[in-house]
């Protein structure tokens, strides 16, 4: 069966630094963060519940299930999950045919499932003024990932369009483009500070939908496999190809604006064997960490579920590429 996460997104690190440790490092909670999390988690289900009888979410929800295969099964929103009951769950989808050019509201019909508050963490490595594109692979090698993001708003139950999101993750060998620093790679490549391979910007369209073709991504030490989000709002578009706040300029880049919400996404273990079966991901080296037992993975599947759902291109071949796919309550 079909299977659409909606995420509920945190707004609280609006201004927070953004880290720029090693990527292994990230800070636990504090007992008031703690409390000010299930205070959160407590609110957003009340929004989605009011959210989920309205007209206009009803409404939504026909348009997309109009155009989508197959019925998207249980809604969990009520139910808190445990980090067990994420991992033994597979997120694979029963899509056949699917094609890099699939209709992304085929995907998203359903109710929330699941709440995720993703404010572990804005890092690491966020670049600022990244270029306004969907197709980050540049000459990068490894399996296409297609990936579809769907962020409806939980206050009015519309999709939130016009919402420029950020999107970044490392390569096949761990390394994450536009930065210098020890645990990134080779910290005396000094090349690397110009690269821009994985990280990129776009809107989300009328359905709230916005999508990225990508390399599926390697894997580094002390974290599993996942992708960063980070959405903006308030800001330009710039003639070089970026976003800013502010008044229009010639330079089309991203930065300005306020970030209204960041987190991390994850896929399925077995999905993630299958991958780094494959060439070029044979030749990362690097000790590789489950989700059961990342840090950051644990933190969040606790109340939600994280895991993007998934399809492979070809039923007989894992290097024709993956289509995967999640839908962001935003606050």
């Amino acid at each position: 069966m079909v299977q659409a996460i909606k995420l509920v997104i945190a707004t609280t690190l609006a201004t927070a630094a953004l880290a720029s440790a090693h990527p292994g490092h990230h800070e636990q909670r504090s007992l008031v963060e703690m409390a000010q999390h299930r205070i959160f988690q407590s609110n957003a289900r009340r929004s989605l519940g009011a959210c989920a009888g309205s007209t206009s979410h009803r409404a939504l929800q026909e348009r997309a299930a109009a155009r989508r295969e197959a019925q998207l099964s249980e809604l969990q929103h009520q139910r808190r999950l445990s980090a067990a009951d994420v991992i033994a769950k597979s997120h694979k989808s029963n899509l056949t045919d699917v094609a890099p050019t699939v209709d992304p509201s085929t995907l998203f019909g359903s109710q929330p499932q699941c709440i995720l508050e993703p404010e572990v963490t804005q890092g690491p490595y966020y670049v600022t003024g990244e270029l306004i594109r969907n197709d980050v692979r540049e000459e990068q090698p490894g399996i296409d990932l297609y990936t579809e993001l769907q962020f409806i708003d939980v206050n009015t139950c519309e999709p939130v369009a016009d919402l420029y999101v950020d999107f970044w993750h490392c390569n096949v060998t761990g390394v994450y483009a536009g930065v210098n620093a020890n645990g990134n790679g080779d910290s005396n490549d000094l090349t690397n500070i110009n690269n821009t391979f994985h990280r990129g910007l776009a809107p989300t369209n009328s359905e709230g939908i916005v999508q990225f073709i990508t390399k599926f991504p390697g894997h580094y030490t002390g974290r599993t496999t996942h992708i960063h989000i980070l959405s903006n709002h308030g800001g330009q578009v710039l003639s070089n190809n970026t976003y800013a706040g502010g008044s229009v300029l010639t330079n089309k880049t991203c930065s300005g604006g306020s970030v209204r919400q960041v987190g991390q996404v994850f896929f399925d273990q077995s999905l993630l064997t299958a991958v780094y079966a494959t060439a070029p991901y044979t030749s990362n080296t690097a000790t590789i960490t489950k989700n059961a037992d990342d840090s950051i993975f644990k933190q969040e599947a606790a109340s939600f579920d994280p895991v993007m759902n998934y399809a492979y291109i070809n039923e007989n071949s894992i290097a024709d590429g993956i289509f995967a796919y999640i839908s962001m309550v935003s606050t």
